[in-house]
């Protein structure tokens, strides 16, 4: 090798080194050249997405139909054409892209169509050439269009000459005549229609669902066509709409013994959904416990007791005589007595179900429905307001609700240590006994009935202050049972409303009905002047019945009534009270001017001695070993 060649030799490693610095330089070059390439198809893909909607709208705006047709069309064969299973940002840009073309012309449509309708509008050449020449994006929204007119004339919301006014104008356009004339033929038959789908709709507003299915069902079976169509398509979002709230609601009176109401419920929703096994199953539970019914039309029986003895230490303890338990009835004496009107064939009714009262001036006359063989009963828990000077006689000090929200009674007893310690006992008070008896005998209420719960008001509810007005009362009463004075911040009535609306709530859902007993508990209501009566009611309208709204019933203390035609009872009339509550040792009932008055019997140990109960219980099996054993 000469000097000339070493002195210009390259290794083998020095020419590797290079072959791969070049292979990295076309690498990179290479990727620069797709770099290049991407992003020019992409700058052209935005500059052709940037410029097909304005495009588009310039077209619409300058009348070249064909022009827009050609640019929603050329979209619409590139979303054809895509791969659907790809997931690809450009398709779904050319998705909105459709959209907002669409819209364009929707909103351009809606526009001429409203004219016709609210104006009477005769569209002119440019609109007819927009509606013609726009072909299918045009006569999409113009078959939706027609089809909502029919809707609403369908459904009575316009007159039939503006309906056809609008197909007269749109009908000549060549685009659309294939849609307007089958539909303009039928309008007959939609006006035939409107009655019983009108009829529907308002069952169907009124929650009704049954009804509206039915009627649906009715027109479904007379016309084919727009009207068949539409009625079928109801049918099937009603009975959608329908299923869960009535399956809940069935469901709810099972639990609640309102077997006739389940039964008819489940019955009618048989009829719609025969295949359905969980309905045929309720339905089932429920004519397990239902009979024949008749019509009744005999006598009613309304029985009144009090609060009851929930502590028999402290009323014939060794302090025994300080308070007249001969007006209160103990828990076991009134379980017995339940147990005997049970035995002797009554069943709890509500006497609400006696009068129809929706007409504020007028009542209709109802007949009671009972299973064939029981005797109606009405019982009325009377006056729960839990008067301290009461307390003496083992009274409780108000109502709760436990941990399983059900009402119960709180009393107290004297702990170890000379304390009063509260006592919560669902069977302390008469609504827990009769709930209890309730659930072991099922035929002993008809429909989930229970009881009235009567209730005063100047002092509490249910053992609450609800007012700053009744805390003077209260504190008046506790005054005379030598009891500590109460104080309540606002914050705490406030808390006490919550509380009796709660309990409310529960009797209400576990079928008890409310009565007033006046405000003040009014020994001879006859005898009040009318100021009296107003002064009372407005009393306990604002602060008892704000509380227990919709309440139609007085129980009249000691029985003594209000005449029917009285100013005052028509006073009361006219605040919603339409049941009216006296006193008599037998049952009695009439219906009067817009009322419906009872006589009640009022259950106690002092009654017993004085009136023959033998219809209803033997007083020597009633009466509590205790009481026996203490002079009375």
């Amino acid at each position: 090798m000469t000097g000339f060649s070493a002195g210009y030799h390259i290794s083998e490693n020095e020419k590797t080194g290079r072959r791969g610095f070049g292979a990295a330089a076309f690498a990179c070059g290479a990727v620069l050249i797709v770099l290049v390439v991407i992003m020019t198809v992409l700058a052209r893909q935005n500059a052709y997405e940037d410029r097909t909607i304005p495009d588009f709208s310039e077209a619409i705006e300058m009348g070249n139909y064909e022009e827009a047709l050609a640019i929603y069309r050329n979209v619409q064969d590139e979303v054809l054409a895509d791969n659907p299973d790809a997931s690809d940002k450009t398709h779904d840009e050319k998705i909105k892209m459709l959209d907002s073309m669409e819209a364009i012309v929707k909103t351009k449509v809606d526009t001429i169509c409203d004219r016709i309708l609210t104006s009477r509008y005769v569209p002119q050449h440019s609109d007819v050439d927009f509606l013609d020449s726009m072909q299918e994006l045009t006569a999409s929204v113009v078959a939706k269009r027609l089809n909502e007119l029919c809707e609403q004339f369908l459904l009575g919301k316009i007159e039939k000459p503006d309906v056809i006014f609008v197909f007269d104008q749109l009908s000549p356009i060549s685009n659309f005549s294939a849609i307007a004339g089958p539909m303009l033929r039928e309008i007959d038959y939609i006006e035939t229609a409107t009655g019983d789908v009108r009829t529907a709709e308002k069952a169907l507003s009124n929650g009704d669902y049954v009804t509206a299915v039915q009627r649906y069902q009715l027109v479904n079976g007379k016309y084919e066509g727009f009207v068949g169509e539409y009625s079928s398509n109801r049918i099937n979002e009603i009975k959608t709409a329908m299923y869960e709230p009535m399956m809940e609601e069935g469901e709810h009176m099972l639990e609640r013994y309102k077997f006739y109401s389940a039964e008819k419920l489940f019955s009618d929703m048989a009829a719609i959904f025969p295949e359905d096994e969980k309905i045929r199953s309720d339905l089932l539970a429920a004519t397990g416990h239902t009979s024949k019914t008749i019509e009744y039309r005999g006598h009613v029986e309304v029985l009144c007791v009090r609060s009851l003895i929930a502590n028999t230490d402290t009323a014939f303890g060794v302090e025994f005589g300080k308070g007249d338990t001969g007006l209160y009835l103990t828990g076991n004496e009134f379980n017995q007595i339940l147990e005997s009107l049970y035995k002797k064939g009554y069943i709890l009714v509500d006497p609400e179900n006696m009068m129809s009262a929706t007409d504020p001036g007028f009542i209709l006359e109802r007949n009671l429905t009972i299973p064939e063989g029981k005797k109606p009963l009405v019982i009325i828990i009377e006056n729960l307001s839990y008067d301290p000077t009461a307390y003496v006689c083992g009274t409780c000090r108000r109502l709760v609700l436990n941990d399983e929200k059900q009402v119960c009674g709180e009393y107290t007893i004297k702990g170890k240590d000379g304390a009063e310690d509260a006592v919560v006992n669902r069977t302390a008070e008469a609504i827990g006994i009769l709930d209890v008896f309730v659930s072991n005998h099922l035929d002993f209420t008809y429909d989930g009935s229970k009881g009235i719960v009567s209730i005063g008001g100047h002092d509490s509810c249910f053992g609450y202050v609800v007012s700053r007005e009744q805390l003077k009362d209260r504190n008046s009463q506790l005054n005379a049972a030598n009891l500590p004075q109460e104080e309540y911040t606002d914050e705490e009535i406030e808390n006490n409303r919550n509380a009796v609306k709660n309990i409310v709530e529960v009797l209400k859902d576990t079928g008890w009905k409310f009565a007033s007993c006046t405000y003040g508990y009014l020994p001879n209501a006859r005898k009040t002047d009318l100021a009296g009566i107003m002064d009372d009611t407005n009393k306990w309208l604002e602060q008892i019945g704000s509380l227990i709204p919709d309440t139609h019933m007085i129980s009249y203390p000691s029985g003594n009534y209000i005449y029917g035609t009285d100013e005052k009872a028509v006073f009361l009339k006219n605040n919603g009270f339409r049941i009216f509550f006296g006193a008599g040792p037998k049952p009695y009932h009439i219906y009067g001017d817009n009322y419906l008055y009872f006589d009640r019997t009022i259950i106690s140990p002092n009654a017993m001695k004085n009136y023959d109960f033998s219809r209803l219980f033997d007083k020597d099996d009633i009466l509590d070993p205790i009481r026996k054993n203490r002079k009375q």
